[in-house]
């Protein structure tokens, strides 16, 4: 029979793997029939040749990849799933596949949803609390601290207890935390439960990208990343408008109620319909107990028997700590290896220039010429997601597209004739063309609107910022689940810690730039800074990628 464990998403090679864990919790690869013999490594690339009796077809049933026994299944109330949990994730039936990658899309529209829904309510909050516009925006900007914060621990407890644990524990947070900012009295109170909100929604966007590479092959993946990354842009798309809505009809409140409810709705379709995906650990020993011979006294029995229970409890309470405390924050160090510091750094400045723009939005258009209410305030911020939902279906496809035709180009087979694919690959003209368009269109978006030109024409820029942004965005993600295949939920947490806080910088000081130098100016300089930075970062990663890569795997290995 096979085993248990679920397969490695190792992008290099494109047979199937098994993995496991060691003893730090991190995966490690072990393959799933027997051990396939391996040809020499070429630089970074590696491919192997896997023995006949290969494992089903991925488009096999649940009883071809043997569905875990209801009572056996992982995760909080795993029993409870409708898709059963399977041995291997890779070989869920292709509808399966994507019914899981939509729940996982529709969970990760929560956190971005509650930025988003308040953007057209800061006004009149500021009035209802009696505080100033820019205390307000830290609602959001704290908010967003703490989507860069708690990732980092969601992502290390994901990889030990399990995607589903995580996914449940989270929403069941997010719900409380929202009714509480709901019911906040003053300001203090409403910015700590944003905080404390915003944390436990913030899990999808690290676990998620996580669970999309549980169960897709690198040769679907930046398709199916693409529709993942759907769902956080349906926050953007739809919050504003139905923040402006419930503002005007109700109250600013009203939005942490629907939050709070979308939350709960949320909790119930994953109770039912997400099964765990993470590779299964093996069963380890229970540690054994100490015996005694006959022949010593009964106080050096207990002497004994205190001596090895006080080492058993110190080594479960450091275990605890290195797991609760030091495994998390060791994310942070996958910064020090070129490629992933550079990719994070990309997806980083697009978004400090993406809150920028979002400040800009609700502060230019609520103000003279403009004067906007909350319903139309909130539209506005239609133009940029439908350039999110546009790259998001139409960029997948094109990069997968630019994945095989650079592999095809470097005759890169592996023994079965299938393509091999590399991180780097990703990153040809799609990056290219999003590098300079998105700066180009800020620019474009800042003059118009400091001039009180029609609002359709700095729109019109604000699709465009939104499609180039979203390209470097779902590359990025997709590159450092690759880079860590067998950590691809740590890979994804460092970057939503990092671009988490140059958004949360971004939303504090542009209310107070736009004052000082004008919307103009502002969004010139940021612009012309992504502009030279994004490129910069686009030409080392395609002019070091494969070397950097190459010593990164082994200093992870060593």
């Amino acid at each position: 029979m096979p085993s248990r464990d679920g397969p490695d998403p190792n992008p290099y090679p494109t047979e199937h793997h098994t993995t496991s864990d060691d003893d730090d919790g991190h995966v490690t690869d072990d393959h799933a029939i027997k051990p396939a013999v391996q040809e020499p490594r070429s630089g970074a690339q590696h491919v192997e040749k896997t023995p006949s009796n290969r494992p089903p077809s991925r488009h096999s049933t649940y009883a071809n990849t043997n569905a875990v026994p209801r009572a056996q299944r992982r995760g909080l109330f795993g029993r409870f799933t409708i898709i059963p949990e399977v041995e291997r994730p890779y070989e869920y039936k292709s509808s399966t596949k994507w019914t899981i990658t939509a729940i996982v899309a529709l969970a990760a529209a929560a956190a971005p949803m509650g930025s988003g829904i308040f953007m057209p309510a800061l006004p009149s909050m500021s009035v209802d609390l009696g505080v100033s516009e820019t205390v307000t925006n830290m609602t959001i900007s704290f908010y967003m601290l703490a989507m860069a914060i708690f990732p980092l621990w969601w992502s290390s407890f994901s990889e030990t207890l399990g995607r589903r644990t995580i996914y449940m524990v989270s929403f069941t947070l997010f719900v409380v935390f929202s009714v509480l900012s709901a019911v906040s009295v003053n300001i203090g109170m409403l910015i700590v439960m944003r905080i404390l909100g915003g944390g436990a929604s913030a899990s999808v966007q690290a676990v998620g990208a996580g669970t999309i590479a549980d169960i897709w092959e690198p040769a679907q993946r930046g398709r199916a990343m693409g529709i993942f990354y759907l769902g956080p842009l349906v926050g953007p798309l739809c919050s504003p408008i139905v923040g402006g809505l419930l503002t005007q009809h109700f109250s600013w409140r009203a939005t942490m109620w629907f939050l709070a409810i979308y939350g709960a709705a949320m909790l119930v379709m994953l109770l039912f319909c997400l099964p765990e995906t993470l590779a299964a650990r093996p069963q380890q020993q229970p540690p054994r107990t100490p015996t005694v011979h006959d022949g010593g006294s009964s106080s050096s029995l207990r002497r004994v028997s205190t001596v090895q229970s006080i080492r058993l409890h110190t080594r479960r309470t450091a275990v605890l700590l290195k797991r609760c405390i030091v495994d998390p924050l060791s994310v942070v160090l996958t910064l020090r290896h070129p490629p992933v510091l550079i990719a994070v750094y990309s997806a980083s400045a697009a978004f400090f220039a993406l809150f920028v723009l979002n400040i800009s939005i609700q502060s230019v258009f609520s103000s003279p010429p403009y004067s906007f209410r909350p319903i139309p305030l909130g539209a506005l911020y239609l133009a940029p997601s439908l350039g999110y939902v546009s790259a998001s279906v139409f960029g997948g496809p094109w990069i997968d597209h630019i994945m095989a035709r650079e592999a095809r180009k470097a005759g890169r087979y592996d023994s079965e004739g299938k393509l091999v694919y590399l991180p780097e690959d990703r990153m040809r003209e799609n990056m290219w063309l999003a590098a300079a368009l998105y700066p180009g269109a800020l620019i474009w978006y800042g003059w118009t609107a400091d001039r009180g030109i029609h609002f359709m024409v700095p729109s019109v820029a604000n699709f465009f910022f939104g499609f180039g942004s979203m390209l470097v965005f779902g590359v990025v993600t997709t590159m450092l689940t690759e880079f860590m295949p067998k950590r691809s939920s740590s890979g994804v947490a460092v970057n939503n810690m990092v671009r988490n806080v140059f958004s949360c910088v971004g939303s504090l000081v542009a209310q107070p730039l736009i004052e000082a130098m004008g919307n103009g100016w502002l969004c010139t300089a940021v612009g012309l800074f992504t502009l030279v930075t994004g490129n910069a970062a686009v030409w080392a990663l395609r002019r070091n990628s494969a070397r950097w890569r190459a010593q990164m795997d082994g200093r992870m290995e060593g």
